[in-house]
């Protein structure tokens, strides 16, 4: 904890007055149920802490707490939300939505509306859409037929604030789908061509 709160901090501190947008942590509300009451805790208090260091520290940043996808919480907003607050999203921008995933933008859409509303509605959210051309296939680890989705845009369905591509297209999700050897991270040029092509 440590280690991330003084590396959270420097990071703040260098954008300090320069206007930014950064996605904060993604999956880091979405996998509580991986972790224990303790973990749970170190989680919940490291990610106050760089809501507030975002806060204080670069008043120009447009941060937004990551909000898992559709897919993960569609049928259960009001727990995203309780874990929203409880991180402290009232600190910074809003909250962000499929980062990393497929799901479409409308289907996106439609879940951080859900998620604003159970925080009362007066949110701000963005949706990321680097992979979300063809939606999900209800596979997460480098499904085959995805597709680019729309470029990033100010503006998006039911009051989306931005339309980003957060996850660098053509990156690994991990040593699986179409890339069974392509470690998480790395990116594969097979993966991107894919994306283009919808295959």
């Amino acid at each position: 904890m440590d280690a991330y709160k003084a590396w959270i901090s420097a990071f703040a501190s260098a954008i300090g007055d320069r206007p930014a947008v950064v996605i904060i942590e993604p999956d880091s509300l979405g996998d509580f149920e991986c972790m224990d009451d303790d973990q749970k805790r170190d989680r919940v208090g490291m990610l106050r802490y760089a809501t507030e260091q975002f806060r204080d520290k670069a008043p120009g940043t447009w941060a937004y707490l990551d909000a898992a996808n559709a897919g993960w919480f569609g049928d259960r907003p009001g727990v995203m939300a309780e874990r929203l607050l409880e991180v402290g999203v009232t600190n910074v921008r809003g909250f962000a939505v499929n980062v990393s995933n497929y799901y479409t933008t409308s289907e996106s859409a439609a879940y951080a509306s859900a998620v604003n509303a159970a925080l009362g509605g007066t949110a701000t959210w963005v949706i990321d859409t680097s992979r979300n051309g063809n939606g999900s296939n209800g596979e997460w680890c480098n499904p085959a037929g995805r597709r680019l989705g729309t470029p990033a845009q100010v503006g998006g369905p039911s009051g989306t604030e931005l339309l980003l591509w957060v996850k660098v297209p053509g990156d690994s999700d991990g040593e699986c789908g179409i890339a069974p050897t392509t470690p998480a991270g790395q990116f594969s040029p097979d993966i991107a061509v894919r994306l283009i092509d919808g295959v």
